[in-house]
């Protein structure tokens, strides 16, 4: 009797023209165009500044927003790459990225392994412990580094660049998250075959949780290449400048090699400089993407 009553129901809705039936309004149209205002305020100041690097400099400070074809010029990168050591700020920075960010992407999901997968005596307190250093302002570490890094003959040197901090409390804790989710039973198959603990990480482990390595790479390859206040204060010679720290004194660099230069050239080879630090972040995100969001969701993970 209840299919009876409904069926007239259901004819009578369909014999409603297409065109008078109520239009049902998505609330994603409203969601992607605010996407699209953060995007362009976003990628606005990057557009100008990628476009205002090609301009003349007297033509930045004369018109920042316009731009004519016809004045194209690489000026401003030939200049800056003759008053400014870019090249060896990169070299530097490439130094520091390999040896540090291999540190942390071998050791961190190692002691995440443990910490995941083992009962020891004072776990939960060491863990806990690792967790309060990530509520240390970075200001309060700087001093004692220094001191240490000093007592130890180590300023101006790679192992200051590459050791404090090479192993992130964050990146354990991520780790963990990610590593937790493996089911034992995966472990349990392993031991059972013979293998050892070690072999356990490297040949089960490390490829279930690729997805959250690829991600947490991607972070910590941002992190490095972005750090400026522990270089800028261990590596103080030009000799050991990172990228970011020749950057900051850019400014100087081109007014003390270059005799009567002016705001405009300073401004011009400023955003030619920019704009090639940006490229490699730039790559690394497009190329790494896809692995970048699968390792985040992968990091959620309640463990």
């Amino acid at each position: 009797m209840t299919g009876t009553l409904l069926r007239p129901a259901a004819t009578a809705a369909a014999s409603i023209p297409p065109e008078r039936r109520p239009r049902k309004t998505s609330p994603r149209i409203g969601s992607h165009a605010f996407l699209m205002l953060l995007l362009i305020g976003f990628l606005a100041p990057v557009a100008w500044a990628i476009v205002s690097s090609f301009k003349q400099p007297n033509d930045i400070i004369r018109d920042p927003l316009g731009f004519d074809v016809t004045t194209f010029t690489l000026d401003n990168f030939t200049a800056m790459f003759q008053d400014v050591p870019i090249a060896h700020g990169f070299l530097n920075t490439a130094i520091v990225l390999v040896v540090k960010g291999g540190i942390t992407l071998f050791f961190a999901p190692l002691a995440a392994f443990a910490f995941a997968k083992y009962d020891f005596v004072g776990k939960n307190l060491i863990f806990g412990t690792v967790l309060v250093t990530l509520m240390l302002p970075t200001i309060v570490l700087i001093i004692p580094l220094l001191l240490e890094m000093k007592t130890l003959g180590w300023v101006n040197t790679y192992q200051a660049l590459i050791l404090p901090g090479a192993i992130d409390a964050f990146a354990i804790f991520w780790m963990r998250q990610v590593i937790s989710a493996v089911p034992d039973e995966l472990l349990d198959a392993a031991r059972v075959d013979g293998c050892s603990e070690f072999g356990i990480f490297w040949r089960v482990i490390v490829p279930v949780i690729r997805p959250g390595l690829a991600g947490l790479a991607v972070l910590t390859i941002m992190n490095i290449y972005n750090d400026f206040v522990w270089p800028v204060i261990v590596a103080s010679s030009e000799q050991m400048a990172t990228l970011q720290v020749v950057l900051s004194t850019l400014a100087q660099n081109i007014t003390g090699n270059r005799i009567g230069a002016d705001y405009a050239t300073v401004t011009g080879e400023l955003l030619a400089a920019s704009s090639i630090a940006l490229i490699p972040l730039l790559v690394l995100f497009i190329v790494l993407q896809r692995h970048f969001i699968n390792g985040i969701l992968a990091g959620s993970v309640k463990g």
